[in-house]
């Protein structure tokens, strides 16, 4: 969470970005880009110069400002319903940070990093798309040779990635979310983890 100082110096660059985008048309023009970027068949080079072609758009400081906020850990993002914005705005930045935060934030992990990640990382998040709840995730790159590549986790992480999407989908589920036969397949994988494992053990 931010202390005191830092809650009065993101309130000051949201709202400069929030004035930077209320011009006719802007909105949609930030939107368009970000749409073209996250589309792009060349997505690692136009999300390195991202940040430059908002700037030249929004201007300097609230360029840097949006692609901050888009990546920024959530618990901080937050804040940004506590400024007095435009309603219009507030919307907009919720939907992007749904839309392309996750994608975004890690491509500039990876690109930022020439050496590569070590290690691995999942990371999820339930996003509105479109009015559906879809859950986004994220594996962590690691650079072999200069190209990126999805690191091949071991069955304990597989399992936890299975654990933590049932955990974030449970509560927005409705009950005809599931048919019978994923309830089934569920409770059958279930019976079978555990007879594996204590068998094991």
């Amino acid at each position: 969470m931010l202390d005191h100082e830092e809650k009065f110096l993101f309130k000051e660059e949201i709202l400069h970005l929030a004035n930077a985008m209320g011009e006719p048309g802007v909105l949609d023009n930030v939107e368009d880009l970000l749409t073209d970027v996250i589309t792009s068949p060349r997505f690692d080079s136009e999300v390195f110069t991202l940040e430059r072609s908002l700037q030249v758009m929004l201007g300097p400081r609230a360029g840097t400002t949006l692609v901050g906020l888009l990546t920024v850990a959530p618990e901080v993002f937050d804040e940004v319903a506590e400024v007095r914005i435009p309603p219009e705005v507030h919307e907009r930045l919720v939907a992007w940070r749904a839309r392309f935060g996750l994608a975004i934030d890690n491509a500039l992990n990876f690109l930022n990093n020439p050496d590569g990640i070590q290690g691995h990382n999942f990371a999820t998040q339930v996003a509105h798309v479109e009015e559906r709840r879809v859950l986004q995730g994220r594996l962590t790159l690691v650079r072999y040779n200069n190209e990126p590549q999805f690191f091949v986790a071991d069955a304990s992480v597989f399992m936890g990635l299975v654990v933590d999407i049932m955990e974030r989908l449970g509560p927005y589920l409705e009950p005809d979310a599931v048919d019978a036969e994923t309830m089934s397949r569920l409770r059958d994988a279930v019976q079978l983890v555990e007879r594996k494992t204590t068998a094991r053990s």
